[in-house]
């Protein structure tokens, strides 16, 4: 059996000081993703109303931190890799799973923005250093605010 891409990202409170972890096949490659290498991805913008307040993030999709750390295609999904799914964590151990098909814009579609950035400012300790915010949601579940750890793997 093949070890499936995967990846971690370890968020330190001073943000972003995150370290990936992607492995293709048998030949592991560690990306650092420190916060230089997030402001060198493209920024997105993400409104969405949380537990009534509006927010206004931003940060990068976590399509393209996916695809950057080789954790993710570039090309369109097929097969295998269209099983895979994405575990975010919270510091608190809250967790929430995402497919790799519903992220990839040509199946999915769906939006979804790793902010360290609301209302202009940082993320304070309650929000940050890092959340998720997924705008197109009916409400704010999958929004997970703290995020510690992604993990890309197969089920």
């Amino acid at each position: 059996m093949k070890p499936f891409p995967a990846l971690l990202i370890a968020a330190l409170w001073s943000l972003p000081a995150l370290s990936a972890l992607a492995q293709t096949n048998d030949a592991p490659t560690t990306v650092s993703l420190d916060a230089a290498a997030l402001r060198d991805l493209p920024r997105q913008r993400a409104q969405m109303n949380v537990h009534g307040q509006s927010l206004d993030c931003t940060g990068v999709s976590l399509t393209d931190l996916l695809q950057h750390a080789g954790a993710m295609p570039t090309t369109p999904l097929r097969g295998p890799a269209l099983a895979r799914v994405v575990d975010v964590q919270a510091t608190d151990g809250y967790r929430v799973v995402f497919s790799l098909g519903e992220l990839e814009a040509g199946l999915g579609k769906t939006q979804v923005i790793l902010a360290d950035q609301c209302q202009g400012k940082p993320l304070d300790a309650h929000e940050g250093p890092l959340r998720l915010i997924v705008p197109g949601d009916g409400r704010p579940a999958r929004s997970v605010r703290q995020v510690t750890r992604i993990t890309v793997r197969s089920p």
